[in-house]
């Protein structure tokens, strides 16, 4: 039964996200109301705010952190830190981003369009980094505290935001920007100094 009471607020909450981006893509961020996405959505407003505190939790957040992080933690253990997060990205936006491109392009072009949602938008940086720490560590079997895995788990997350943002702006395919994004930090990394 929990598994179809999962399966429903999913629904209820991607139903509320899809509203609210379709109605902010009409009238704007600032001119739509939590109440219009809760009618649009067909719920309450008691129950769009127990699924989201705030209108910018609406748009910002997306529940792709924490399965980035478990596919970090599923790769192989030989696998280097970069190769992990690298491949972990990999197989998590093979399952995410065909399904979700449209979506994705959209609440990304309203979250650089938006000052308030942008200022906010580093709550999901720091969420993603934080979700890539306790991957490390776990894979590691080390303290999540180590200052090399959370400046490794920063760094990635940084990567990926640059990613995100030249691929909102430029366009392309996602998944390669992201993978191209992180064969350049490899290279960065690993290259003589210059």
């Amino acid at each position: 039964m929990s598994g179809l009471r999962e399966r429903k607020k999913q629904r209820t909450r991607e139903a509320i996200q899809r509203e609210a981006l379709r109605l902010i893509a009409i009238g704007g961020y600032d001119a739509t109301s939590c109440e219009q996405i809760a009618a649009a959505a067909e719920v309450s407003p008691a129950t769009l705010f127990r699924y989201f505190a705030t209108k910018e939790d609406i748009v910002l957040q997306d529940g792709y952190d924490p399965l980035i992080a478990e596919a970090v933690r599923d790769r192989p253990a030989r696998e280097s830190w970069l190769t992990a997060i690298r491949r972990g990205l990999a197989d998590t936006f093979a399952g995410v981003y065909q399904g979700d491109v449209e979506a994705i392009r959209q609440r990304t072009a309203l979250i650089l369009s938006v000052p308030a949602l942008r200022a906010r938008s580093r709550e999901q940086l720091d969420s993603l980094a934080w979700h890539l720490t306790g991957a490390l560590a776990e894979r590691s079997g080390r303290s999540r505290a180590d200052l090399d895995i959370e400046v490794a788990a920063a760094a990635c997350a940084a990567v990926l935001e640059v990613a995100v943002g030249r691929w909102a702006r430029d366009g392309g395919e996602l998944p390669s920007l992201v993978d191209a994004a992180f064969e350049a930090w490899g290279q960065l990394t690993t290259g003589p100094d210059r």
